[in-house]
């Protein structure tokens, strides 16, 4: 299917969704292209009598679990790209939020288990280790910004351990030589990730690691705000702050200017998800995108090249978090 998914210049999902006969909305100019390469190679779709089913049964559905929805914008930014990928091939993705609620989560995975179904996204608004509904393991499943104990369910996640090399890596790449890093809360993923990678940043560059420097945070801006002022009071202040995430460089914008300093003249300031403020910061906020609606397209993919089997080998796939450049560090080519 590799093979014909090659020739035909299409996705491996679509080879499937045309062998398989599903009324996916494909072009009839790409139905028979890979109609004629299945052909050239020889390839034979050998049906079980159990999936002759008639085109009323077609499997044409996507069930999204997601434990929270409006607490933050990231599962629903996940479900909107999940949705529009799942349309290219003309297959629904219906939300359902579960709140973390085991018992909730069984209940809907009986009542939406039903043939029309492909499978399951799972998704959390925080990066974290589940333990799913032993009903899920009646359909396909693929995690969205979370993964299972054992790994053997291929999940999406993002790069926050690349991000938070990148985030530092800016900051230096602009001439800071003292760069802080007001964390997120302990013991989440992201937290622990976005400090390694504002480790590692510091080691290639040979600049030496400073624990003083290292503030924890709880992602909201009133941390940003306090560890801030514990920063700059320091003997030796930092010119660089890196904030985990958008909520708490806000906080940290607040303090440097009650404290009299300018961004970035004075203290360079880059944060982490790109949230829509971030945009409308005075100055507007240098920042890493936090990239939910890759992960959810993705997802989607990974769950439809399922259907004909085309997902051999469960994996994890990390999105790299790319960098927004803005106005709260100084361009590179500005420094001396």
């Amino acid at each position: 299917m590799m093979d014909v998914a090659t020739m035909a210049g299409v996705s491996q999902a679509t080879v499937s969704l045309v062998l398989n006969g599903s009324p996916a909305k494909l072009t009839e100019a790409t139905r028979q292209r890979v109609i004629d390469s299945a052909n050239d190679v020889g390839y034979q779709l050998v049906r079980r009598e159990s999936q002759m089913a008639p085109s009323s049964k077609v499997r044409s559905t996507i069930i999204f679990i997601v434990d929270e929805i409006s607490t933050d914008p990231w599962m629903a930014l996940a479900f909107e790209g999940a949705h529009n990928k799942a349309l290219e091939y003309g297959i629904n993705v219906c939300l359902a939020v579960s709140h973390g609620n085991a018992n909730i989560e069984a209940s809907i995975v009986n009542q939406m288990a039903d043939s029309n179904v492909i499978g399951f996204l799972y998704g959390t608004i925080l990066t974290r280790l589940v333990e799913l509904p032993a009903a899920l393991s009646k359909k396909p499943t693929v995690l969205v910004n979370c993964y299972d104990s054992t790994r053997t369910l291929p999940s999406v996640l993002p790069g926050d351990l690349v991000g938070g090399r990148a985030a530092t890596e800016r900051l230096i790449s602009a001439g800071c030589k003292r760069v802080a890093i007001i964390n997120g809360q302990k013991g989440v993923d992201a937290s622990r990730d976005r400090l390694k990678g504002y480790k590692q940043a510091l080691a290639s560059n040979d600049m030496p690691f400073h624990p003083e420097l290292v503030r924890p945070g709880n992602w909201e801006p009133s941390t940003g705000y306090s560890m801030t002022h514990e920063l700059m009071a320091l003997d030796n202040p930092p010119d660089a702050i890196f904030c985990a995430n958008d909520l708490m460089a806000l906080g940290c914008f607040d303090a440097l200017r009650e404290l009299g300093l300018s961004v970035p003249e004075d203290v360079a300031v880059i944060g982490f998800d790109d949230r829509e403020i971030a945009q409308h910061t005075h100055p507007s906020l240098t920042t890493l995108i936090l990239p939910h609606y890759e992960m959810g397209e993705i997802g989607a993919e990974l769950l439809i090249d399922s259907v004909g089997g085309l997902l051999a080998n469960p994996n994890q796939i990390k999105v790299e978090c790319l960098l927004v450049e803005r106005d709260s560090v100084v361009k590179s080519s500005e420094t001396a």
